[in-house]
C-alpha cells in the first residue's frame, strides 16, 4: 500500500512539473505580413487602425506578434518581388491594401493566407468564387456598396442644385468600374441628369479629359476609384479648382490634398476589421470559410476651401451631415 501511494505521489508530481513547464513554454509568436502598394506614410491612418485592432484582440507587436511591412512606394512593379519576399519569411498571413497587391500575392502563392483589407471587386478581380464563399487561401473585406454612386451623385445635385451635366472620370482596367459606373448612370436616369464618361488609363489622359469636359459644359465631376487617379489625386484635384469644376471622390486621401467632397466607405473601419480575420486565421480558421464582408461605415467629407476656390456655398442641411469638414 505504501508503495502504491509513493508512485501515486511521485506521478502527482511529475505532472505538476510538466504543467508548470508547459504553463512557462513562450507562445508561438505570429509572423503577419503586410503588403501594400502606397507608402505607409501616406497609409498611415489605416496601418494605426489596423494595429489598434490587433492590439483589441489581445496582439502585441514584438510579444505576440510580429509584422513585416513591405511598401512599394507608389511603384507597382516592384509588388511581385515584395510578395515574393513574404512567402520566403513563411508569415502566416499576408494582408493586402488593394487589388495591385492581392493580385501579386495570390501569385506568389496558394497556400498562405491572404485577407484583403479593402478590394473595390473581389469576385471580378478573381480573387474569390463568391462573397458569401470565397472558396481558396483568400478572404477579407470589400469597399463595394450599391449605395456609393447614386448617393455621390445626390450630394453634387445638393450642393449645385441646377446640375444637369456631369463627367465622370474612370478606368475600365478597375474590375470595380463597370458595376460603379452602370449604378451612377441609374442615378443620373432617375435625376435628369446627363453622364459623360471619360477613361483615365494613365496620367497623360488627365489633362485631355478635363479639355473634354470642358468642351461638354459638363458643370461637375466625379471620380470612381481606381489606381490612376488615386495616385494622380493632387494633380486632378488642382485642376479640377482650376477650371472651377466641382467635384466628388472616392476615398479620404482625395479632401486632404484639397478635393471638395468625399462620401464612401471607412477605410480606418475596413483596415480596423481586417485585425478580425487574421485573429480568426491565427486561430484555425480556413480563409475559404470566412465570407467577405462590406463595409458598414461611410464617412462624408466637405473642404471649405474648396468650395470657395470653385465659387460654391454648400448648404447647412449638407454640412449638418458631414463627419469632417475642413476649413
Amino acid at each position: 500500500m505504501k508503495k502504491k501511494i509513493n508512485l501515486l505521489t511521485l506521478c502527482a508530481m511529475l505532472l505538476a512539473l510538466c504543467s508548470s513547464a508547459q504553463a512557462q513554454q513562450p507562445k508561438k509568436t505570429a509572423k503577419i505580413g503586410f503588403l501594400v502598394v502606397r507608402s505607409l506614410q501616406s497609409l498611415s491612418t489605416r496601418v494605426e487602425a489596423f494595429r489598434q485592432g490587433l492590439r483589441d484582440r489581445g496582439y502585441i507587436e514584438g510579444q505576440n506578434i510580429v509584422i513585416d511591412w513591405r511598401t512599394a512606394d507608389d511603384k507597382p512593379d516592384r509588388v511581385p518581388e515584395l510578395a515574393a519576399e513574404l512567402v520566403r519569411l513563411k508569415v502566416d498571413v499576408i494582408v493586402t491594401g488593394g487589388a495591385s497587391a492581392t493580385r501579386p500575392a495570390k501569385q506568389a502563392t496558394n497556400t498562405i493566407p491572404i485577407v484583403m483589407a479593402q478590394d473595390n471587386d473581389p469576385v471580378g478581380d478573381g480573387f474569390v468564387a463568391s462573397l458569401a464563399r470565397p472558396g481558396g487561401n483568400i478572404t477579407g473585406l470589400t469597399n463595394i456598396s450599391p449605395e456609393l454612386s447614386g448617393k455621390r451623385l445626390e450630394l453634387l445635385k445638393e450642393i449645385v442644385p441646377r446640375l444637369t451635366r456631369v463627367v465622370i472620370f474612370g478606368n475600365a482596367a478597375n474590375p470595380g468600374n463597370a458595376q460603379a459606373l452602370k449604378e451612377t448612370e441609374d442615378a443620373a436616369r432617375a435625376m435628369g441628369i446627363k453622364l459623360q464618361y471619360l477613361e483615365i488609363g494613365k496620367a497623360d489622359d488627365i489633362e485631355s479629359a478635363f479639355k473634354a469636359a470642358h468642351r461638354e459644359q459638363s458643370q461637375a465631376l466625379i471620380t470612381l476609384q481606381n489606381f490612376v487617379a488615386s495616385t494622380n489625386r493632387k494633380r486632378i484635384v488642382e485642376i479640377a479648382a482650376k477650371n472651377k469644376l466641382p467635384a466628388t471622390y472616392p476615398q479620404s486621401q482625395f479632401a486632404d490634398v484639397g478635393g471638395l467632397l468625399v462620401y464612401g466607405p471607412n477605410d480606418e473601419d475596413l483596415f480596423r476589421r481586417a485585425a478580425t480575420y487574421v485573429d480568426k486565421i491565427l486561430k484555425g480558421a480556413k480563409p475559404a470559410d470566412l465570407p467577405i464582408e462590406q463595409p458598414t461605415k461611410f464617412e462624408l467629407i466637405i473642404n471649405l476651401k474648396a468650395a470657395k476656390q470653385v465659387g460654391l456655398t454648400i448648404p447647412p442641411t449638407v454640412l449638418a451631415r458631414a463627419d469632417r469638414v475642413i476649413r
